[in-house]
């Protein structure tokens, strides 16, 4: 573990980890004309679309995890591009639904298959992609995706707050 590590909180190592995968995948795919959102969107709507399941915007933003005007936002330029298409929903004109194009599709298959070998270079202290403690470290992630933002947050109200809290803050000045 580097130094910088050594006493960060949780929080402060997702935040990084997360920081330093959206940089990779953002450099791994701008080759193919995407970012790591537009990437995120056209690889979904494949694994969707590989699922028998046409999505709408909003449907795309709750499996992504992205924010609907986001996602509208990113699908205008995908179809701009030529990797998808927009149509009005007949049973709902309100809502949009989502399709990779041909061109799309072939986009998104090269994009997965880039990310995946990147995926694999970065686990590969894990164990690689199957590795048993990637595994793991998969089902940890997701445990902590599974909690409620609006679960009620209960402080603790006691001095190893103060200690944690002045820890933290010599750890990482920048958060102050």
């Amino acid at each position: 573990m580097s130094s910088t590590s050594e006493h960060a909180t949780p929080g402060f190592l997702v935040w990084r980890l997360s920081t330093k995968w959206r940089v990779a995948v953002d450099r791994a795919v701008a080759p193919l004309g995407l970012t790591h959102a537009q990437y995120s969107l056209v690889a979904s709507l494949y694994g969707m679309h590989r699922a028998g399941q046409r999505p709408s915007q909003r449907q795309l933003a709750d499996h992504t995890g992205l924010e609907p005007l986001y996602v509208s936002k990113l699908a205008r330029a995908l179809e701009a591009a030529g990797v998808v298409d927009r149509t009005r929903d007949p049973a709902d004109p309100r809502a949009i639904r989502l399709s990779l194009t041909e061109d799309g599709r072939e986009v998104a298959r090269r994009a997965i298959g880039v990310v995946q070998g990147l995926l694999e270079q970065l686990l590969e202290p894990l164990g690689g992609l199957g590795g048993d403690r990637t595994k793991a470290f998969s089902r940890e992630l997701a445990t902590l995706l599974d909690v409620p933002l609006d679960a009620p947050i209960d402080a603790p109200r006691d001095a190893s707050l103060d200690t944690h809290l002045d820890s933290h803050l010599d750890s990482h000045p920048d958060e102050e």
